[in-house]
């Protein structure tokens, strides 16, 4: 009975002070739920390039697109040859050719090589390389070879993407940084005018005995109040946002939907960003309401 009264207490106080906010409540919460949403967008982006990263580092093939005239069958012997290789598969121009126009949801071959007065592929060899670490190697000497054109491998993307990763990290912490500290500042104004609002009822409850612990706790649920608020509005958000870009990517070419494919979150993954955003979000809201009642008890 006495637990349940002392949270009855803390829960009659907490809902007091959040009448008493007024519209400065749904400044906080707006503005911890903007803070969260973008950091939900920062985080789950960052997930998907590291996934993406992993996906393209799992690979061992090297693109050897061959010179006009060339034949691909004419090379494939001499490449697999090489000590790196461990498998060469020849693409004809036709083939490429067939196959891009199908991923790019063509169904008139002939009238798409018409309008561009033939073919503009040439032929391509893919070659597997036997370890990651040969890859580098491998694509050297390919480049060396008579009628090779150009060669493409992996590493030239995940350094592309690792670069685009990591700008992205940098001036997502800058922005979020920066909303934090706003944040934090919007909670401890409101928090504090709750706190100035009700000053004549703390004064009587330290009058009659009670503790500070007890004078304060229900300010620092406020906060919590308002990061939770801010975290369920974000996460949301971050649903319907996702929901949106499914179906946008559903309306896509095939080549694009493998490509996004690796890019979709697990479970697992899905949870967690909602626990972080959850944490974070009181957090911020415990640290504006600290901030706000240490001022008042300062004075």
């Amino acid at each position: 009975m006495r637990s349940l009264t002392q949270l009855t207490y803390l829960l009659r106080e907490t809902g007091l002070g959040l009448r008493r906010g007024g519209w400065m409540n749904w400044a906080a919460i707006s503005t911890v739920a903007v803070l969260l949403f973008l950091f939900g967008i920062s985080l789950q982006s960052s997930w998907q390039l590291e996934g993406l990263l992993n996906r393209f580092g799992s690979q061992l093939e090297v693109s050897v697109y061959l010179e006009t005239g060339v034949q691909a069958q004419d090379l494939q012997p001499l490449v697999a040859r090489l000590p790196q290789v461990a498998g060469v598969t020849a693409v004809t121009k036709e083939v490429a050719w067939a196959s891009l126009v199908q991923d790019l949801g063509l169904a008139d071959i002939q009238g798409a090589t018409q309008q561009l007065e033939g073919n503009p592929l040439v032929d391509q060899l893919q070659v597997k390389a036997t370890a990651s670490a040969a890859v580098p190697q491998l694509a050297a000497k390919l480049k060396q070879l008579s009628g090779v054109d150009e060669v493409q491998y992996v590493d030239e993307a995940v350094q592309r993407v690792g670069e685009l990763n990591r700008g992205l990290s940098w001036v997502s912490f800058v922005i979020v940084s920066f909303l934090t500290l706003t944040a934090i500042a919007v909670i401890t104004t409101t928090m504090r005018l709750i706190v100035l609002a009700r000053r004549r009822e703390i004064e009587v409850m330290q009058l009659v005995g009670a503790t500070t612990r007890w004078i304060y706790l229900p300010f620092l649920l406020q906060g919590v109040t308002f990061g939770l608020a801010g975290a369920a509005i974000a996460w949301t958000l971050l649903l319907l946002l996702q929901q949106f870009l499914r179906q946008l990517l559903s309306q896509q070419p095939q080549f694009v939907q493998l490509l996004t494919n690796g890019l979709q979150l697990s479970s697992l993954q899905i949870v967690l960003l909602a626990c972080i955003l959850v944490t974070f979000g009181s957090s911020v809201g415990i640290l504006g309401s600290l901030f706000a009642v240490r001022k008042i008890a300062v004075k």
